[in-house]
């Protein structure tokens, strides 16, 4: 007998979303790659004291190691809670003071807009939701 696939519940979610935990890390993990390899982590301390930042370079260190670090820690699956926070915590940080100036679209309608942005969040609440400790039913 087929089975209609149209309301067949899936049996693989935690498996879809390990592919999203891992391809946002990835994802994410470049920013910090680049911006060592290549030497901007001075130009991106530049621009977080240009919004007000204090102590901009060593805030830009801070940021650009520990994505690399909650990266790492999303693609092995330990920690992934707070790692996802702190993905969170700075793509929120980059819409309020790089992203919102320029609208909602990356590409397209806009150029360097929040979209992007917005999806990364939507997929880390999505992955830290289904890290979340629940109670055991007993």
């Amino acid at each position: 007998m087929a089975q209609n696939w149209l309301i067949t519940p899936s049996l693989r979610a935690g498996r879809g979303l390990d592919i999203v935990r891992i391809v946002v890390a990835l994802v994410l993990s470049v920013h910090s790659i680049v911006r060592m390899t290549d030497g901007l982590v001075g130009d991106f301390g530049e621009f977080l004291s240009s919004v007000g930042c204090p102590f901009s370079v060593a805030l830009a260190w801070f940021v650009t190691l520990s994505t690399l670090a909650s990266s790492v820690a999303l693609v092995i699956g330990r920690l992934v809670i707070p790692a996802s926070i702190f993905h969170i915590i700075v793509l929120m940080m980059g819409i309020l003071f790089a992203h919102r100036h320029s609208g909602w679209f990356v590409v397209g309608g806009g150029r360097n807009g929040m979209e992007f942005s917005v999806v990364l969040i939507a997929c880390l609440f999505a992955v830290m939701w289904s890290y979340w400790p629940r109670k055991q039913k007993i």
